[in-house]
Formats: C-alpha cells, structure tokens, sequence
C-alpha cells in the first residue's frame, strides 16, 4: 500500500510538472532565459561564470623520504602574505585550463624538489610514487577566499636538497617529529571536526590562524627531537600531514609501498629500516626478515650480493627489488596494532590474514 501512494504521488508530481506553462525560452535554472533553440554552442557563449561565487582551487604535496635514517617531509617557508615566514607544504594554485589536479601536483613536487629541469629529472620522476590524499576545503582555512586544497602523497627515495620556488624564501626537509600536529584549539580527546574528510585516522587538525609564538624555526634536519620549538605550519597544513601520515603508516602495513623508499635493489635490512622510520618503531631484524619473505610477491631475490658486508662484519647481504604484489597478504601489522583490544561484536579476521611484527 504504501509503495502504490509513493509512485501515485510520483505521478502526480510529474504530472503537475509537466503541465506547468514553461517559461519562455526556457530557463537557465539562474533566473535567466534562452531561446528553446538555443544550441549548445551559443548557450555556452552566452554563460556567465561570475553569475556564482568564486572558489579558487590549489594542490598541497605531502612528500616523504628518509635522510639520515629518519622520516622527513619537504615543507617551503612562504615568502608573502597570509602567514608570511610561517613554514608550508609545497603547492599552489591550479592553472586552470592548461593542466589536472595530477600535473599540477606533479609539477609542484618537481619544483620544489630541484628535480624540475635538471638532468635525469624524468628517471626521478619515474621513481616517485604520488597518490591523491584528500581534499579540504573549509571556507576559512584560507583568510584570502574560499580556496579548495587537493592534497597529494608523495614517497620517493634520496630525494636531492630542495629548490624554493618563485613565491617561497626557503624549502627543506624537515623531519616528522619536528613539527606540531597537534590539533589546535580543543583536547586531544575531542572528536573529528565537521571538516574531516576521511584521510586520516583521527581527525586531527592543525592550526589555521598565525600566532605571535609560532615565528618560523630554521630546517630541522639535523636537530634531534625535542632539540627545537615543534614548527607550526600554516594554513591547515599541521591537519593534511598528519593525515598523510596516516595514510602512509597504514598503506605499508597491506600494500608494498614501502620499497618506494628505497632504490631499484636493496637489502631487507634497508627495507626494515623505511618500516622503523615510518612507523617510527624498532623491529627485530630476524623477525622481520622471516615475514617479509614469507609474504607471496613482495620482494624478489636479485640473486646478487652487497659489495660488502654490515658495519660490523660478517657476510654479504642478498639484494632484493620489489615483487609483483599489490597487496600484502598476510598483512604486516604495526606493533602498536598487533594486539587490539577484541570487540565481541566484532568477528575477528581469520588467522592467515594477519601477521604481526613484533619489536
């Protein structure tokens, strides 16, 4: 009964639609009218975009490597107004018209790395992995205008020193614990803003209006954690890096990108090592090799050896390069996730499907 009301009801209201006089020539939806035989060519000529509000649209890169054996992030201290000195993530406005949101993004990186007309600058390219993370777009994250931000990952191995673009003093790598992620302006048990777009974990979000004490510090690169004022980032970029940490903590647990970090052939103990900096935890050598190997497709034996044994002697380690796998199956869970709480109303996964590295 109650689906016969509903499509008599959809009738009805079709009915009364289509019997409605038409306005003549028809309308625009905007309070504007053409002529019925309008084609679309002389509708087009005849549009006006500013009849809406502007929206700007930009690209924000997340770009991650390791230097020194920890997790770094290429961050630009911005030359001009809004938030003028405060350090950034390395993007701009989208050219409309001449390029997508993904050669956007890859020309940025490309800027900002010093890889943009150098030689070799395509094999580097070719070697970096770049995934689209997110968009923000609350309407005061920025203080200019309503700008939209689609936001990229980057991973990539030896990056080289950056180059600062044409509207930034300086770039840097800086490393991910020395900056401020914490979420400004409510505790840290507070639950996601109405803004969260779903690519991080927890919603966490940085600061979006300066400060009289966030006067920007100088690269981090060699200063240990805790050496230095956390660096508070403008904009909310605090918010789109912490979730593309998140997002890149998460990915190298079911997915081979971890060996995005290293080049073509390396060891396991140098793949173990892009899992401590990333995740930001010690594993045991031995555990960690016996998972990795026994994860179908995820490396693949070279059959060649280093030139040379560790540090501390010993035999030569085999060189590896990454297998055909999409995805990690068993999965290489963080420590720190290994042994969640169980749910009751929650089945737990089969055992194959899961395996732990312990630290």
């Amino acid at each position: 009964m109650i689906c016969r009301r509903v499509k008599r009801s959809l009738r009805c209201a079709h009915s009364e639609k289509d019997a409605r006089p038409a306005a003549p020539g028809g309308s625009t939806g905007r309070g504007r009218s053409v002529p019925v035989d309008t084609t679309e060519q002389e509708w087009l000529a005849a549009y006006d975009p500013r009849a809406y509000t502007p929206v700007a649209v930009t690209v924000d890169v997340v770009a991650l490597t390791l230097r020194h054996g920890r997790l770094h992030v290429l961050l630009v201290e911005r030359a001009l107004p809004p938030y003028q000195g405060r350090w950034a993530l390395p993007g701009g406005f989208l050219r409309a018209g001449e390029e997508s949101l993904d050669e956007a993004a890859a020309r940025e990186f490309a800027e900002e790395t010093g890889l943009h007309g150098t030689v070799g600058a395509e094999a580097a390219l070719s070697r970096i992995h770049l995934e689209q993370l997110g968009s923000y777009g609350a309407p005061d994250r920025d203080p200019r205008m309503h700008v939209v931000s689609v936001a990229y990952l980057a991973f990539a191995p030896d990056l080289p020193d950056p180059r600062a673009g044409t509207d930034a003093a300086h770039a840097a790598w800086h490393p991910v614990t020395a900056l401020d992620l914490r979420p400004a302006g409510r505790s840290e048990t507070a639950g996601a803003p109405a803004d969260t777009h779903g690519g991080g974990v927890d919603g966490r979000t940085g600061s979006t209006e300066p400060s009289e004490s966030s006067a920007p510090a100088g690269p981090a690169e060699d200063a240990e954690p805790g050496d230095r004022t956390p660096i508070e980032l403008a904009f909310d970029h605090a918010r789109i890096v912490a979730d593309g940490l998140d997002r890149a903590r998460a990915k190298i647990e079911y997915s081979p990108l971890a060996t995005a970090f290293l080049h073509h052939d390396f060891t396991i103990p140098e793949l173990r090592a892009v899992y401590e900096a990333v995740w930001d935890e010690k594993l045991h050598p031995g555990n960690f090799h016996r998972k990795v190997l026994s994860v179908p497709g995820f490396v693949e034996g070279t059959g060649t050896t280093t030139d040379r044994g560790g540090a501390r002697g010993g035999p030569r380690a085999r060189t590896y390069h990454a297998g055909d796998a999409r995805l990690l199956h068993p999965a290489l869970l963080r420590p720190a996730r290994s042994d969640p709480r169980p749910d009751p109303a929650t089945p737990a996964p089969p055992p194959a499907a899961r395996t732990t590295i312990r630290p």
